[in-house]
């Protein structure tokens, strides 16, 4: 009998860079902390594209991050030596450009690199008043690119999780319909994308942790199977913590519903399970696929006007009656304005406090926030009429930082694109030139049923407290919308956000959420809910709508936010959970014994 093939082994998969900007080290950190056979590099945003959009206007050939030259420059050598393959988004707007910059590197070094590209998501010729539109391309020219033997794969805006199911799907020969184990790789690929956000950056419970261990978190993770399941880790001795809350925080960010849509595959967020396998090891799996949607998402970057802002710092007594006079003031001014700003936003920040001990603390903030379509307006019309009250307003009168021209300010926007409009296309090492056929998809898919809660839990005395206090959360930007995701961590905890946390609930908790549209979305196997708002950002980063543009602190007012909670709960939140078995030795309490 001849004996069945055996299955192939794990791929091992890192991440280096959660955007444009991140840990310079981190590549060589990745690349001699341990063994990889995959590093990738997450480089773009919704802000990203932006910024290299009006880079390429100033140079047409540039619009890539520059960045990640330089980290290879440092680091081509280790990768070439360790056989580690590098697959990176950080070409940009310009993918060709970059594998050209790539290879001049190379041959200066005499290090011997076969660079590939992927292209064909750049729609701007087509969407004329843009700075760039893309499409959002999936893995599978990245596996085209490395089955023939590329090193260095560089991409334009793809999926962030597609750096991952790329070398996966190239790896294990997955073919596009094999939905179960992409979804698996899709859902590793997300929680890697943020970098250290998966190995306690950003962490709600981070005080649960010695502070040397968050210090200089590790980069994560992935050893992939060819199931598609994988475990999440990173590499030993370094900083940080990886475990199912970490883990999960991940998964919660900067998604929405059960279906997690991307142009290879659907991923099933709620068959996700999530299982502590040892220390600094969660393994990932049951991930469940569908076929993706008929159309690709696609994200337009354009110029949306001109913004200037002025903030006013009032001290002392009588906050209320000082702002009343400074924005009356204002307001006659800039009406009285040639040509008065369209828009004029006000924000009192009450972060004085009564019979402070430094006057820093006795002040509140009052922001001035104006836009208009053309540059004048919001220029000398502001700053003029502020610096003329600098002896004719409020007591104490003065600004944080006086009001200058005024500057360009972006605008995203989400669209949807016929697949057949786009071309993918995998440049090879060669420069041969392979289109990529779309993954098959499906039309409408059947709504995802709301999952049945769990019990309500039994009547017992409560107490007011910070939600904070049982419940973790993380949020970020979609767009102009915001996503919350919430979870728990026993049994009895999520019988009680479940019934707890309801929309009404969240937008009592939230009140700048009051008058927008909210979706709730549960997701029982990660005991969380995971809220999407519509609106809160206006037109996204780039606008700066508001005080905090990209939501990345409204997880946290959530659980600043006080209701009243078991008090069986809040018992076992007093008494501060250990450490997963086999932690405690794992990470002394020595800082030199932690981080590298």
């Amino acid at each position: 009998m001849t004996p069945a093939p055996a299955a192939p082994r794990p791929l091992r998969i890192g991440n280096a860079s959660g955007f444009y900007g991140d840990r310079f080290d981190a590549l060589r950190e990745m690349l001699t902390g341990g063994p990889l056979d995959v590093v990738t590099g997450d480089y773009l945003a919704e802000l990203t594209m932006l910024i290299l959009g009006r880079d390429r206007l100033k140079n047409p050939a540039g619009g890539y991050a520059r960045t990640f030259l330089r980290q290879l420059e440092e680091c081509l050598g280790l990768a070439h030596e360790r056989g580690v393959r590098i697959v990176t988004n950080a070409g940009g707007l310009n993918p060709a450009g970059l594998a050209d910059a790539i290879r001049e590197l190379a041959d200066r070094l005499g290090i011997p690199a076969r660079v590939a590209h992927v292209e064909g998501d750049d729609l701007t010729a087509s969407h004329p008043g843009t700075l760039a539109a893309h499409a959002y391309l999936g893995g599978h020219g990245i596996a085209a690119c490395l089955r023939e033997g590329a090193d260095i794969v560089v991409t334009g805006r793809v999926t962030d999780a597609a750096l991952v199911t790329g070398p996966a799907a190239a790896h294990f020969g997955w073919s596009p319909g094999a939905y179960d184990r992409l979804a698996g790789a899709v859902v590793a690929g997300h929680v890697l994308e943020c970098g250290a956000q998966a190995t306690g950056g950003n962490y709600a419970f981070f005080t649960d942790h010695p502070p040397a261990l968050l210090r200089h978190p590790g980069f994560p993770l992935a050893e992939i199977h060819e199931d598609g399941s994988s475990v999440i880790t990173k590499h030993d001795g370094t900083g940080g913590v990886v475990d199912v809350g970490t883990v999960t925080a991940q998964l919660l960010y900067e998604t929405a519903g059960a279906r997690y849509a991307g142009p290879d595959v659907t991923a099933r967020l709620d068959t996700v399970r999530l299982t502590q396998e040892g220390p600094d090891r969660v393994r990932v799996e049951g991930v469940r696929g569908e076929a993706p949607p008929p159309a690709l998402k696609a994200g337009r970057s354009r110029l949306g006007g001109f913004r200037n802002e002025v903030v006013f710092v009032l001290t002392g007594l009588d906050i209320e009656a000082k702002a009343a006079l400074v924005r009356d003031q204002m307001e006659a001014a800039l009406n009285a304005a040639k040509s008065p700003p369209s828009e004029v936003r006000w924000d009192l920040a009450r972060t004085d406090h009564p019979d402070a001990p430094t006057e820093e603390t006795a002040s509140a903030l009052l922001r001035l926030v104006v836009r208009d379509p053309a540059p004048e307006p919001v220029g000398r019309a502001l700053s003029g009429a502020a610096i003329e009250l600098a002896l004719a307003s409020y007591p104490g009168f003065h600004v944080v930082a006086p009001p200058g021209k005024g500057a360009p300010y972006g605008v995203f926007e989400a669209a949807y694109v016929d697949r057949a409009s786009v071309q993918h296309t995998a440049v090879l090492p060669g420069g041969r030139r392979v289109a990529v056929p779309p993954a098959p998809a499906t039309l409408d898919p059947a709504d995802v049923p709301e999952p049945p809660l769990p019990a309500p839990p039994p009547a017992g005395p409560t107490r007011r407290a910070p939600l904070g206090l049982v419940a973790g959360a993380r949020s970020g930007d979609k767009g102009g919308s915001a996503n919350v995701g919430v979870w728990v961590r026993t049994d009895e905890a999520w019988r009680w956000l479940a019934h707890t946390l309801t929309v009404d609930r969240f937008r009592e908790l939230l009140p700048e959420t009051a008058h927008l549209a909210v979706v709730r979305h549960v997701l029982p196997n990660l005991r969380a809910l995971n809220f999407l708002v519509e609106g809160l950002l206006g037109e996204g980063v780039a606008a700066q709508h508001r005080f905090d543009p990209q939501a990345k602190g409204l997880g946290e007012w959530l659980r600043a936010r006080r209701l009243d909670i078991p008090e069986a709960l809040l018992a076992t939140a007093d008494r501060a959970p250990g450490p997963p078995p086999g932690r405690a030795s794992d990470h002394p309490s020595d800082p030199s014994e932690v981080l590298p």
